[in-house]
């Protein structure tokens, strides 16, 4: 059984997701702990519900970003894990830190990367005029929301669409690929060669609502 250690900071419902889909699939997978960096985050008491082991780990606490990533590292791996996934975990990683869990780190960010990195990402796809927009779920490399891409999921964007509606629209889809993504991983279905994901089985690794 893969052990899958899950980040967030608030709600978590990409968490939610990916531990549902882990559950009603029989993926050979368990997500073993989730971790935030706020005693507030919602997600966390959803999980302890769920029976899932939790910690916080405050940002706040620590003088700077690597002692933090320090102790994040230290607590993370003392579960084990095979695979940790960052679910809306509102924190920039030292180089260190991603170096340590390269190729079994995995993020969605909320658009159709290698566009619009970094945040507001909405907003800036219909201020541009773009007629897509997306999510898309990567390996985490040390340069911000780059690395190698695992899927995609494009939405249109609509006349009269706000940053609110749009990322609604595209927050379902990220609940439908990610937890996709991850269960390629757990069952050992994707192939990373030179920068490129490939599934081994030749699954689409898009989707278009």
């Amino acid at each position: 059984m893969k052990r899958i250690v899950i980040l967030i900071s608030g709600g978590g419902s990409n968490m939610k997701a990916i531990h549902q889909a882990c559950m009603a699939e029989g993926w050979p997978a368990r997500v073993v702990a989730v971790l935030s960096n706020r005693a507030e985050s919602g997600g966390i008491a959803w999980a302890r519900e769920q029976g899932i082991e939790t910690a916080v780990l405050d940002h706040r606490g620590h003088p700077d970003r690597t002692s933090f990533d320090t102790a994040l590292a230290a607590e993370i791996d003392r579960h084990a894990p095979d695979l940790v996934v960052l679910a809306g975990f509102m924190r920039i990683l030292t180089p260190a830190f991603v170096s340590h869990y390269a190729g079994r780190l995995l993020n969605v960010h909320p658009s159709l990367l290698p566009a619009f990195t970094g945040l507001h990402t909405h907003q800036r796809a219909i201020d541009a005029g773009c007629k897509l927009a997306g999510a898309t779920v990567h390996f985490v490399t040390a340069e911000l929301d780059h690395g190698p891409i695992v899927a995609q999921a494009a939405v249109p964007v609509l006349a009269g669409d706000d940053a609110a509606s749009l990322a609604a629209r595209v927050l379902v889809q990220e609940h439908r690929i990610y937890p996709q993504a991850v269960a390629w991983f757990v069952r050992d279905e994707l192939r990373l060669d030179n920068g490129r994901v490939t599934h081994t089985a030749g699954a689409p690794q898009w989707r278009m609502s």
